[in-house]
């Protein structure tokens, strides 16, 4: 007993002292702070090497140069926008977007986010179409091809996109693959050996120092990004994987969108590629030649801003965006994503958009890919039930779309989910869509979603059994660690 009594009085004393560590060392987020002492408290030690795991504090350090978009002429382009937008003299090819200039403004300012609107748009919801037309776009490229994704299986559509790739290195392309080693984490180097032979490159986002154990479990890559010869960008939720064709026993039919992009908004996505290969590369940095910038001619008018986000940067760039949309509305929010655990300030952005008499409608999937998320998702829904949203169980597989559609004018696709994990801890990037034709054609989509959904009420919410109202109590404690 007395062995034992040393034991428990060692446990409370380093809890204590994690505890302590928690509050006075990382300086975060409050409701972040009380749920890690929740786990603390439920979980003495074990859930202090969880902390560790999850919840190491990125340096707010510039991870990315800057330096070199100078010679690109982007802070004139920048500065001559601000300028025009600042005298009211910017002359938009779309009028209507002028109703919009503040958001427009606030992406300048805070993320260098170039306004562009000369962009041809192909929206995708299929996994088959979207990646048919990139195959096809890889067989047509003539110069380089930069990919990266989240998430590259080594599965029958991982293994064929790589011998795709394979045969334009060999064919003299410039080919260049940027994954994320967690959400990639199935791959090894033996899968690209034949690529690198080709004169591939490939390239991996926080690597672990420790064979197939990766401590940083936060901080993560979530970007899919593909840009061919400077002309031709996507952008959007879908990874590369079989199940990502709706292939998947779990999950049925998969449900996302995504977009191909030709005119100058590929510049940004460009940008945004070389800036987080050459953080990941060490000998094979990519430089700012004018070359990876062609010129392009299109016959598009589709307003857009490529808008990212991180770990690395003080403002949470995307939410701000959503949020801004949100507080703009005057009739209708269409929303879809898998997850959604808005923080206090989204939330309250919804809550007074439903109560000044704009429509919100919400469309997540009816089974979950990660438990304790949905269960919290199911929690903040029902607070958005109970001041008048409109909720939708999509139930034709799994809904992985992360959009949202204002009075069908502007809308936002992208790689960032509504919850912490892709406003605060993942690198998320969006698009930002300033045209009424393709927000038309996205609540379109809706509609046709909502017609294999079913909506749920309040009052069915209300009816759901206690055992589920306390993992939801838990899981919603929780979220700010999600």
């Amino acid at each position: 007993m007395h062995i034992t009594s040393i034991l428990l009085g060692l446990v409370i004393l380093l809890n204590i002292i994690f505890s302590l560590f928690v509050v006075f060392q990382e300086r975060r987020d409050a409701g972040t702070t009380w749920a890690w002492l929740l786990v603390l408290s439920f979980i003495p030690v074990l859930g202090f090497v969880l902390y560790l795991l999850f919840a190491q504090n990125l340096t707010r350090r510039h991870l990315f140069q800057w330096a070199d978009l100078n010679k690109l002429g982007t802070d004139k382009v920048l500065h001559k926008q601000l300028d025009s937008l600042g005298s009211d003299e910017f002359d938009f090819r779309n009028p209507a977007t002028r109703d919009y200039k503040e958001l427009i403004h606030m992406h300048l300012v805070n993320n260098q986010a170039v306004y562009t609107e000369d962009n041809s748009v192909l929206l995708f919801t299929d996994g088959r179409d979207k990646f048919g037309q990139l195959f096809e776009d890889i067989e047509n490229a003539q110069d380089f091809i930069h990919i990266q994704y989240y998430i590259i299986r080594r599965d029958t559509l991982g293994k064929r996109l790589l011998k795709a790739l394979t045969e334009k290195a060999r064919q003299g392309v410039k080919v260049r693959v940027l994954y994320d080693e967690l959400g990639s984490r199935s791959l090894t180097r033996g899968f690209f050996r034949s690529f690198r032979e080709a004169g591939g490159e490939v390239e991996v986002f926080f690597p672990s120092k420790l064979h197939l154990i990766n401590l940083r479990l936060n901080y993560r890559n979530h970007r899919k990004i593909v840009i061919i010869d400077g002309k031709i960008g996507y952008i959007g939720g879908f990874n590369v994987g079989d199940e990502y064709l709706g292939l998947s026993p779990k999950f049925g039919y998969w449900r996302d969108t995504h977009l191909r992009i030709q005119g100058q908004a590929v510049y940004a996505l460009q940008t945004r590629f070389i800036l987080d290969w050459n953080q990941a590369s060490r000998d094979h940095d990519i430089s700012y030649e004018l070359d990876l910038f062609p010129e392009v001619v299109t016959d598009g008018c589709v307003g857009m801003q490529i808008v990212t986000s991180g770990p690395d940067s003080e403002s949470e760039q995307i939410k701000y965006g959503l949020i801004k949309m949100i507080s703009s509305a005057k009739k209708s929010i269409l929303i879809q994503t898998p997850y959604f655990i808005p923080d206090a300030s989204l939330l309250d952005a919804l809550r007074i958009a439903i109560l000044s008499g704009v429509e919100v409608s919400i469309m997540i999937p009816d089974k979950p890919d990660h438990i304790f998320v949905y269960w919290a998702t199911l929690s903040h829904i029902g607070e958005m039930l109970k001041v008048g949203a409109h909720v939708y169980i999509y139930n034709n597989g799994f809904i992985h779309a992360k959009t949202i559609v204002v009075d069908e004018e502007i809308a936002s696709v992208g790689t960032a989910n509504i919850d912490v994990r892709s406003f605060r801890l993942n690198f998320e990037v969006n698009a930002f869509l300033y045209d009424e034709e393709i927000a038309r054609h996205m609540a379109r989509i809706f509609d046709k979603d909502m017609a294999v959904s079913h909506e749920l009420t309040y009052e069915e919410y209300l009816k759901r059994p206690n055992w589920i109202k306390i993992k939801e109590s838990v899981s919603r404690l929780l979220s700010p660690i999600l």
